[in-house]
């Protein structure tokens, strides 16, 4: 099995694999991430998570009764400027347009530019400046990350002990005064089932190079996370369950 057919075949699908397909549709249709004839920009890393979502996305597409394009993003910091090869191999087996850039926000993330922020901060802060530019130059109504469950949890205490507030990620967000809505279908997976649905798809996941990979604060909130639900796996399966059902109630509420 080669190209596309590996990637929107249902039949054939592992439990991980199902999985995937079936929280993210069951979320999509929930929050209503998709519209008739949306066109999605799909920010790729080239990690397990954004990969998984473009594979899901490209069942999912064939599922819903309407029209729906997708268009593969990747946006190269500029540490490894050639590891992102595969990419173009995977956009066209799945036979999708894509938008593939080397850029220089990594180094600048760690330069005298950035003085004031940690170069985490900067460089997602430039990443996400850029792809929304690409959403409106190539006309895309939906930007779709691969955020999972262990970052909702992550993210809802890291803002807790950093910013003295509760908030997550949001499931379905519009900006640009509607023009652009950023989705994250993948939010009540846990990362287990996506490395898992990774290897079963035999995705060409590539390293991170950042040199702050698994030194930043959003990571050290995933190992503490981690370290309260070890050795107790109804733990995590609450937090998960808890955080999902807290964030589907606070996306539901007019802002």
């Amino acid at each position: 099995m080669t190209g596309a057919t590996k990637f929107l075949r249902t039949r054939d699908l592992g439990y991980a694999q199902r999985t995937c397909v079936a929280k993210a549709g069951k979320l999509m249709m929930h929050t209503g991430q998709l519209t008739p004839r949306a066109r999605v920009g799909v920010a790729v890393s080239g990690g397990v998570d954004s990969l998984v979502m473009l594979a899901v996305l490209g069942i999912r597409r064939r599922i819903v009764p309407f029209p729906v394009e997708l268009m593969l993003l990747h946006l190269n910091p500029g540490f490894d400027r050639e590891n992102h090869l595969s990419l173009l191999d995977l956009a066209a087996d799945m036979g999708l347009a894509s938008h593939i850039e080397v850029t220089d926000f990594g180094p600048r993330a760690f330069s005298e530019e950035n003085k004031k922020n940690s170069p985490c901060f900067y460089c997602a802060w430039l990443r996400r400046k850029r792809l929304f530019d690409l959403c409106a130059a190539y006309g895309l109504t939906h930007l779709a990350f691969g955020h999972n469950a262990d970052d909702l949890a992550a993210t809802f205490f890291l803002n807790i002990f950093q910013n003295g507030r509760v908030d997550g990620l949001s499931c379905r967000e519009s900006f640009f005064d509607g023009r652009l809505t950023v989705i994250r279908p993948l939010l009540l997976v846990d990362k287990k089932t996506i490395i898992r649905a990774s290897k079963a798809w035999e995705l060409p996941v590539f390293a991170n190079s950042c040199p702050m990979a698994g030194k930043s604060m959003r990571h050290e909130a995933e190992q503490w996370v981690a370290g309260i639900c070890a050795g107790d796996k109804k733990r995590a399966v609450n937090l998960e369950h808890a955080l999902g059902r807290w964030q589907l109630d606070k996306d539901a509420t007019p802002r």
